[in-house]
């Protein structure tokens, strides 16, 4: 196993898209008995979440993969991330998961449940899937229950986007200190979303939407404070005080209507006030500086710290920015994992996605991509290597029914600036709905 390399050195499509990548001589039968023959011909399906550049991307490697390995036909989709959820929920419940899919931390334990995620580590240790370009901690993130459930595809941390025009046009300031704080954060944001700039359209440019509506930026929130968000035993390190705390941060900010209005941003759906050049700022993941820029025709995103609570402690940690899994119910699990060892550790997979799903973990992918001095992938690179001192912290395993608090609470958060519901409100009400998701 190697180590890190950091050591060492998005969302668009709403409906789901059938893309068949055709294989000669496939007559395969879905109904059909597992072939004995490992080379007969055989049909699997793969389904992800992502825009439609990330489903481009697919395709071209898709296109290889059917070159390779022309007895496996390989049927696609791909959704929306919370509309993608859904479908496999769907399908779980019916043991009809897909060969293979995209995979998210916070569903791994969900999931896991009542055998639905094959056991990949026959396939390890088999050889059909080569993890020898693998940092083996970051490989124990898809370990559940001593099963090899989901094996990352690359690692991301969070950044902090800024538009410099959208900036530049707002008159504001964005701290150029990397040691500043939430509290300057929204000194800026108050500041870009009170100039009274408007586009060509009329709408108003802000500062940044509302960031405690996000569950994962309240669990970074919660570590730079020295508080643990999930226990060994399934329970949490917080309790509804550090919730209102965290809300409370933008009180001020909801009151005065200084964040971008979610009605608005509701009617940008799947885009949002960021993407159509309309906010200033928004923090996510690194890797979604491609479909940032993609999306948003912005060649000149740029990427910055996250503020923290104490000047200058970040308290970051690296991410498996999303897995590749097989459903237990697949008839060509063989096949599946074909699959799946060639998307994570193909080199010319690695030059086709670049850092677009995060950087690389296989180390022979990581070396293919392209990083010419100020491209995309380069540029996340880059900021990976800038903040590695700051990742201090170990990744957070998501507790038993993540998804769906961590939906409640972007439900939560809609209603909260709505004006529907106060911060205690939805402190007790998010409380309620994770004892029974995790009980």
């Amino acid at each position: 196993m190697k180590r890190p390399f950091w050591k060492i050195t998005a969302l668009a499509a709403v409906t789901a898209l059938t893309l068949t990548a055709c294989a000669s001589g496939s007559g395969d039968d879905e109904d059909a008995a597992p072939s004995a023959n490992p080379t007969d011909p055989v049909t699997i399906n793969f389904t992800w979440w992502g825009n439609d550049d990330r489903a481009a991307r697919y395709q071209q490697a898709l296109d290889l993969f059917q070159e390779k390995y022309p007895y496996i036909t390989v049927q696609t989709s791909f959704a929306a991330f919370p509309d993608y959820w859904t479908q496999r929920s769907t399908e779980a419940a019916g043991r009809k998961l897909p060969d293979v899919m995209q995979f998210d931390l916070s569903y791994l334990r969900e999931f896991n449940q009542n055998g639905q995620l094959l056991d990949l580590a026959e396939y390890v240790d088999n050889g059909t899937i080569d993890l020898s370009g693998y940092d083996e901690t970051l490989t124990e993130a898809g370990v559940l229950d001593d099963k090899t459930i989901g094996i990352p595809t690359s690692t991301n941390t969070f950044a902090m986007f800024q538009n410099p025009a959208v900036i530049t046009a707002t008159g504001a300031e964005f701290p150029d200190d990397a040691d500043y704080t939430w509290e300057d954060y929204n000194e800026f944001i108050a500041d870009a979303s009170s100039s009274g700039t408007t586009t060509a359209d009329g709408y108003q440019l802000f500062g940044a939407v509302d960031y405690t509506g996000t569950f994962w930026f309240f669990i970074q929130w919660l570590l730079q404070k020295g508080v643990t968000p999930f226990e060994d035993d399934g329970t949490f390190g917080f309790d509804e005080d550090d919730i209102t705390e965290f809300l409370g941060l933008t009180a001020d900010l909801r009151a005065d209507k200084l964040v971008y209005p979610i009605d608005r941003g509701t009617s940008l759906l799947p885009k949002g006030g960021f993407t159509v050049n309309e906010s200033a700022t928004e923090m996510s993941w690194d890797n979604f500086l491609a479909a940032y820029t993609a999306d948003s025709g912005t060649q000149d995103i740029q990427l910055a710290q996250i503020p923290s609570v104490e000047p200058g402690e970040k308290h970051l940690f690296f991410k498996p920015s999303m897995l590749l899994s097989a459903g237990a119910n697949t008839e060509h699990p063989e096949a599946a994992a074909t699959l799946i060892n060639f998307l994570l550790t193909d080199p010319e997979v690695g030059t086709i996605f670049g850092t677009s799903k995060g950087v690389p973990a296989d180390e022979e992918q990581r070396a293919a991509v392209a990083t010419e001095e100020g491209s995309v992938d380069a540029r996340v690179i880059a900021y990976e290597e800038e903040v590695a001192e700051q990742v201090t912290e170990s990744t957070p395993i998501p507790v038993k029914g993540f998804g769906t608090i961590e939906a409640k609470w972007k439900t939560l958060g809609e209603e909260l600036a709505y004006g529907t519901i106060t911060e205690e409100d939805f402190a007790s009400q998010w409380f309620a709905e994770a004892e029974l998701a995790t009980s």
